[in-house]
């Protein structure tokens, strides 16, 4: 299986793209991981298109894991399912997803001439219950939520993604999360390969694991763990292999796992 970064830097990054993960398995069926607002120019880089991937899986509601949806969405509508019926397969938690209509793509994509446009008008939409699984190019999937912000007194829902790969190697990707390491810690137990959320920024934002907290986890968890999801690198990166972890993630690097 090939786990290939687009992007692996957070919302505002200027460098490194946002964080979008290109997932291929055993039959190079492409499953993107996240599909930020900046997907356009991270898919040119790797030479594709909207009209390569099959399927997208959603973590969250921010832009930068879903801004590139309205894209995706109207790319293969007029190229695709207009000619064929061919929708992308569009994973996320089941409550997750009737949110992400009409909290965040309803205003975009309900203006097609003469329709009155669904999700379903341009994915094929699989809901996925809290803690359950999809399966995808021979892959099956498990979410797992994170505490990514907490809206005063409820989670705002952010589910990351553990999965065994055709080779056997078990990988969990938190995507977006605090520092948590008591909720995650039998899911990083449980995993061969970790790629983890981190922060860089000289002040800690409260909604990602920063890395300040991160180098204090115990060595056999950071002996597997990517760090992905940082900050620029204009002033800088501390040195991520030196405080143990395998490093950190650059855009546009390729795991074959």
């Amino acid at each position: 299986m090939q786990i290939t970064f687009l992007g692996s830097g957070s919302a505002f990054t200027m460098d490194n793209f946002q964080s979008n993960i290109l997932l291929e398995g055993r039959d190079a069926k492409k499953l993107l991981f996240d599909c930020g607002g900046d997907i356009r120019w991270a898919l040119k880089e790797k030479d594709l298109g909207a009209l390569d991937i099959e399927a997208v899986y959603v973590s969250h509601l921010h832009a930068d894991h879903i801004g590139g949806l309205e894209y995706m969405a109207f790319m293969n509508y007029f190229v695709k399912t207009v000619k064929t019926g061919f929708r992308p397969a569009l994973y996320g938690n089941s409550k997750l997803v009737q949110e992400l209509w009409s909290h965040s793509l309803q205003g975009g994509l309900d203006s097609i001439q003469m329709l009155d446009s669904t999700l379903e008008t341009f994915f094929d939409v699989q809901k996925v219950p809290n803690s359950g699984t999809f399966c995808f190019d021979s892959i099956m999937y498990k979410t797992v939520q994170t505490v990514h912000v907490v809206a005063d007194t409820s989670f705002v829902k952010s589910f990351g993604l553990k999965f065994e790969t055709d080779k056997g190697t078990k990988v969990f990707v938190t995507s977006d999360t605090q520092f948590a390491p008591a909720q995650l810690k039998d899911f990083i137990a449980d995993a061969d390969v970790v790629f983890h959320d981190c922060e860089t920024a000289p002040f800690a934002s409260g909604v990602h694991a920063h890395f300040d907290d991160l180098k204090g986890l115990p060595d056999e968890q950071k002996t597997k763990m990517w760090l992905y999801h940082w900050n620029g690198a204009r002033d800088g990166l501390p040195d991520a292999q030196e405080a143990g972890f395998k490093g950190f993630v650059q855009k546009g690097q390729t795991f074959d796992l």
